[in-house]
């Protein structure tokens, strides 16, 4: 039997917060797949998450039994590459000041100390953020604009910069796109279609130079919208999701776990001969040209 085996692999997620996003569902699927996981979870949820956790309140089940076993749990902000770059409004944010070594590289290097190196197999990027998503791109200050870009796409450039390191030849990482990299969304603004349209590109360059320099594959997946807590933002987020069921050519809206066995996929060795790549998860709604109207299809 063919199937996904990822024993003996060790992943990093990054952006998991709760578990009802498509981080958690990436977790959960590279769990089931028998990979070990460590999480880096954004500063201002870390104290949230892990008490959720050690309380029972996140949904660690598996399918075949047992549960979902984190290795480590790092604070994570992929904003700032180094302790020098956080400016220092941040640090005397009590829920900055209450973890340490949360910049990339502090985080390479605190999985270097902890398991050696190379120490990874798998990393997942899965983050976006932009302060005016709610604004139209016309509306977009300077400041909203590049601060969606920093957080959602070159967040990715400064992980492989700094993770590809510890990243065993023939290692994955794998990001989260979204269609207003393609086309427009009304209502997904505040320049995150553009951060989405940078992290496709950059996709495809760093498939190729670091697939060059350290014999690892990028892939990026362009996911359905979810409404998840993070998705919540938009604020028509129930409304697009309603959209692609009515539209996509299955006729449903993707699940999270759809979404997480993908990337499961993407980062196994069954899919050794794919990089570069932008995978679209989301019942073929990217292809459609038009609404599918009834009368019409019916014809």
């Amino acid at each position: 039997m063919l199937s996904i085996d990822l024993a003996g692999k060790r992943a990093f997620v990054a952006g998991v917060a709760d578990d009802r996003g498509y981080g958690w569902a990436i977790v959960r699927a590279l769990a089931r797949a028998g990979a070990s996981i460590c999480v880096g979870t954004w500063p201002p949820t870390m104290r949230i998450f892990t008490k959720s956790l050690e309380r029972g309140k996140l949904d660690t089940s598996l399918p075949e039994g047992g549960d979902i076993v984190l290795e480590r749990i790092y604070p994570f902000d992929a904003v700032f590459d180094d302790p020098g770059d956080v400016p220092e409004a941040v640090r005397a944010d009590k829920r900055y000041a209450e973890v340490d070594g949360y910049t990339i590289q502090e985080v390479a290097d605190k999985l270097r100390s902890d398991f050696g190196a190379p120490c990874l197999d798998i990393v997942v990027h899965s983050l976006a953020n932009g302060p005016e998503v709610q604004k139209a791109l016309l509306d977009t200050s300077r400041g909203g604009y590049l601060a969606a870009v920093s957080a959602s796409a070159y967040s990715m450039v400064g992980m492989v910069q700094r993770f590809a390191p510890l990243i065993r030849p023939g290692g994955a990482l794998v990001s989260l796109s979204y269609l207003a990299a393609e086309r427009v969304v009304p209502g997904y603004g505040g320049g995150m279609s553009s951060a989405k349209a940078a992290l496709e590109s950059d996709t495809r360059t760093l498939a190729y130079e670091a697939g060059r320099r350290h014999g690892i594959r990028v892939n990026t997946i362009s996911a359905g919208p979810l409404a998840s807590r993070a998705a919540r933002a938009v604020g028509s987020i129930e409304k697009m999701v309603d959209y692609y069921a009515e539209n996509a050519p299955l006729h449903e809206a993707n699940t999270a776990d759809e979404v997480g066995t993908a990337a499961a996929f993407l980062c196994s060795p069954l899919a050794s001969g794919i990089t570069g790549e932008t995978l679209h998860v989301d019942k073929g709604y990217h292809a459609m040209a038009m609404p599918a109207e009834p009368r019409l299809a019916d014809g």
